[in-house]
C-alpha cells in the first residue's frame, strides 16, 4: 500500500535518529578501547671505550740510492784502445775496466828510468870519490840533486803510465760506457762509466715540516713512545711484496731542505740479491714506535656529516646523542680517534640507521671477535713521520 506524504516524512524522520544512535553508541565504544604501545627503543650494538697501547706506523715513499758511487774518469789523455769489462755487471775493487793507448807513456817511463839509473851510479862513484877526498862537497851536492829530480821523474812517468790502466775504485755493478773503443780521452773531465755500491743500499725518504712538529709534540707528550734502540725501517715494494731484509735508520738531516720543506732521512739495507736498484721507489715503514693510550673505533661507527666527523654515544638513561669527533688514520676497519671521545663512552657501532640524537635505544655489547672487520690490538696505525732526531747507527750493519 503506498504511503502518504506525512507518512513517509515520519519514516524518514525515524531513520535519521536511529542512525544517530547507532553512531553515539559506536563512538562511545572507541572511547574505551585502549591505544596502541609505543614501540620499545631499538637495539644497538655499543663498544665501550677502553684506550690501549698500540703499533703506530709511519709511512713514507722513499727512493733507493746506491751506498757508494764512483765516476770512473781518466786522469792521462789518449785512445781508449781496449775495455774488458761487461757493461750492467759486478766487478771487484782494482778490475781493469778502460786500457788508454800506453805506447807514450810507457816509453817515457822507460828513459825516466834510464836516467835514474845513471844518476844513481853517478852519484855513488862520486860518493866514492869524496871519501878519498879527490872532489869536493859541492860535487857531491850536485849529483845527488841530479838523482833527486831523476827520481821524481821516474815516479810521475811511472804513475801516467799506471793510469793507462784505469780500475774500479769500489767493488759493485759498473754502469754504461759512455766513450766506446777509438773514442779520445782528453783528461779527467771525460767521465767513462760509473760504479755503484747496491749491498748494502739506502733508502731516502723526507718527511715534511708538519710531520715533524708533530712528531717532536707526540713525543714530549708521551703520545708517542720511541724505542730506545736504532729504529728498524721496513720497505714495501711497488708490486705490495715486503722487501726481506729489514734495514735500520743510518742519518738524519740537521736542517730542512729549504726548497721543499722536508727533512731528509735515511736507511740502510742489505741487499745481497740486488733487488732494490738505485732510482727505486718503495714505501718506508718504521718499526717499534708504540702509542700509549690510543682509542679505536670501527670504522663503520664515525659518520660523516657537514660539520666533519662524529659518533653516536648512549648516555645516561640509554639516550643517543651525537660527539663531534677527530679522527686521524683508519687500517683495518678501525678509526684512530685523536679527540673526542674518553674512557668510558659507549659508542654505538651498529643500529645507527634508527636512531637519532635526544631518543633511547636498547644498547647491545659490541663483540669485536665476532666482526671480521675489526682492527685487532697493534694493527692501527698512524700515517705521519719522525722528526726529533731518533738515535741512527754509527757502525755497520
Amino acid at each position: 500500500m503506498a504511503l502518504t506524504p506525512i507518512q513517509r516524512k515520519h519514516a524518514s524522520a525515524v531513520g535519521t535518529r536511529a542512525l544517530a544512535g547507532i553512531a553515539v553508541l559506536l563512538a562511545g565504544w572507541a572511547c574505551r578501547r585502549p591505544a596502541p604501545a609505543a614501540p620499545p627503543p631499538p637495539e644497538v650494538s655499543v663498544l665501550t671505550v677502553a684506550p690501549e697501547t698500540i703499533s703506530a706506523r709511519y709511512e713514507y715513499v722513499g727512493e733507493a740510492a746506491a751506498s757508494r758511487r764512483v765516476e770512473v774518469r781518466a786522469q792521462v789523455t789518449g785512445v781508449i784502445v781496449a775495455r774488458p769489462y761487461a757493461e750492467g755487471t759486478d766487478v771487484a775493487k782494482g778490475t781493469l775496466l778502460f786500457r788508454i793507448d800506453p805506447t807514450t807513456y810507457e816509453a817515457a817511463y822507460r828513459s825516466a828510468q834510464a836516467r835514474l839509473a845513471n844518476a844513481d851510479r853517478n852519484l855513488a862513484r862520486l860518493k866514492s870519490l869524496l871519501a878519498s877526498r879527490a872532489i869536493a862537497q859541492k860535487d857531491v851536492d850536485d849529483a845527488q840533486q841530479a838523482f833527486d829530480q831523476a827520481q821524481a821523474t821516474a815516479d810521475q812517468t811511472k804513475k801516467d803510465y799506471e793510469d793507462t790502466f784505469v780500475r774500479a775504485e769500489i767493488s759493485g755493478r759498473a754502469g754504461r760506457a759512455l766513450l766506446e773503443l777509438g773514442a779520445r780521452v782528453t783528461g779527467p773531465s771525460d767521465l767513462l762509466t760509473t760504479v755503484e755500491q747496491v749491498d748494502p743500499v739506502y733508502v731516502n725518504f723526507s718527511p715534511s715540516d708538519q710531520d715533524v712538529l708533530r712528531w717532536r709534540r707526540d713525543i714530549a707528550t708521551r703520545r708517542l713512545l720511541v724505542p730506545p734502540r736504532v729504529l728498524a725501517v721496513q720497505v714495501t715494494l711497488a708490486d705490495g711484496s715486503i722487501f726481506p731484509s729489514i734495514g735500520q735508520l743510518n742519518f738524519v738531516d740537521l736542517a730542512l731542505q729549504p726548497v721543499t720543506g722536508t727533512l731528509s732521512l735515511r736507511a740502510e739495507f742489505r741487499n745481497p740479491q740486488h733487488v732494490l736498484l738505485p732510482g727505486q721507489f718503495v714505501r718506508v715503514r718504521l718499526l717499534g714506535l708504540k702509542r700509549p693510550g690510543a682509542i679505536l673505533v670501527p670504522q663503520r661507527a664515525v659518520q660523516r656529516g657537514l660539520g666533519g666527523a662524529f659518533v653516536y654515544v648512549v648516555g645516561d638513561s640509554n639516550k643517543v646523542g651525537a660527539r663531534d669527533v677527530v679522527a686521524t688514520s683508519w687500517e683495518r676497519g678501525s678509526w684512530l680517534i685523536d679527540q673526542g671521545l674518553q674512557a668510558g663512552d659507549r659508542v654505538v657501532v651498529d643500529g645507527v640507521q634508527k636512531i637519532a640524537p635526544g631518543r633511547q635505544a636498547t644498547p647491545v655489547a659490541y663483540r669485536p671477535e665476532a666482526d671480521p672487520s675489526a682492527a685487532r690490538v697493534g694493527d692501527s696505525a698512524v700515517i705521519a713521520a719522525p722528526s726529533a732526531p731518533p738515535k741512527i747507527k754509527t757502525g755497520p750493519p
